[in-house]
């Protein structure tokens, strides 16, 4: 096990996400992931943060444009979440960059995908599930994140032709069912956080996206595939019942981390908040 309750998945995965269990942090770990790495990844629970936002009175303005947004969820429950959620964001985003949470303004890029008012270079990405929130930033290049129950059963018999590609689904038919119902879910989260990194999420065809495993045990991307060596990718248990999957794409030959081709939502058509899964 990890520190801060996360459990490493793969065999030769980089830093498991970063807990921060509250607004007041700590968030040092998160300042110092950022600063080596570039990107970070943080998960916390949004109960936790429910009541900061609730008790705001600067809640209005801390939600921006996503105020009208929140005044339309129906139950109270539903603005709750939401409002964390923006919370968390922030509060990361403030803590990576080492400025006031209060000078976060979140802007909409083509699509929809939050963006951040004055560091075009800044890609986002949120994911959550039950009372789990995932928040991935890089200055590096587009991130997504993806997570899920690790209990969750998926059917393979009815949903392995249309997550899998043939190869996949071909090593995935012979492993005992307990294997492979957690690799198929180990791969369902690794091509949600592909695909939102690309900015298409759920138009993409999990069908088309093939992974496999290097000599050192890394996920890549399955050949034939663009800029295949420019992608990273995770999988960590966290809060020992979540799988979260991160997926990275670094500066390609040539260019800059800043390149505006690189900078998330370029290419979006979805908007990840409005599929309420980050």
């Amino acid at each position: 096990m990890t520190a801060r309750g996360a459990v490493e998945v793969t065999a030769a995965g980089g830093a498991a996400p970063v807990y921060v269990a509250c607004p007041d942090g700590p968030w040092d770990s998160v300042q110092d992931r950022f600063s080596s790495a570039g990107r970070v990844v943080v998960h916390t629970t949004w109960g936790v943060w429910a009541p900061t936002a609730l008790l705001d009175p600067q809640l209005r303005q801390m939600l921006g444009q996503d105020w009208p947004r929140y005044r339309q969820f129906p139950g109270t429950g539903q603005r709750l979440g939401f409002a964390a959620s923006r919370y968390v964001m922030k509060y990361t985003v403030a803590a990576a960059l080492e400025i006031p949470v209060q000078d976060i303004d979140f802007t909409f890029r083509p699509g929809g995908r939050p963006g951040v008012r004055g560091w075009d270079e800044l890609a986002l990405s949120l994911a959550h599930t039950d009372e789990l929130l995932v928040v991935g930033v890089s200055r590096t290049g587009p991130i997504g994140v993806d997570v899920e129950r690790a209990d969750r059963s998926i059917p393979f018999d009815l949903m392995g032709e249309e997550m899998c590609t043939p190869d996949e689904a071909e090593r995935l038919a012979s492993l005992p069912a307990e294997r492979q119902r957690a690799e198929l879910l180990r791969l369902w989260t690794l091509k949600e956080a592909y695909t939102k990194a690309l900015g298409y999420g759920l138009r993409h065809s999990f069908s088309r996206v093939g992974f496999e495993q290097d000599a050192d045990g890394r996920t890549r991307l399955a050949a034939p595939a663009p800029d295949t060596d420019a992608w990273t990718f995770d999988t960590h248990r966290v809060q020992d019942r979540y799988l979260v999957s991160e997926a990275h794409r670094g500066p390609l030959p040539g260019r800059t981390a800043a390149d505006p081709s690189l900078a998330a939502g370029a290419s979006a058509v979805g908007d990840e908040g409005a599929r309420d899964r980050g």
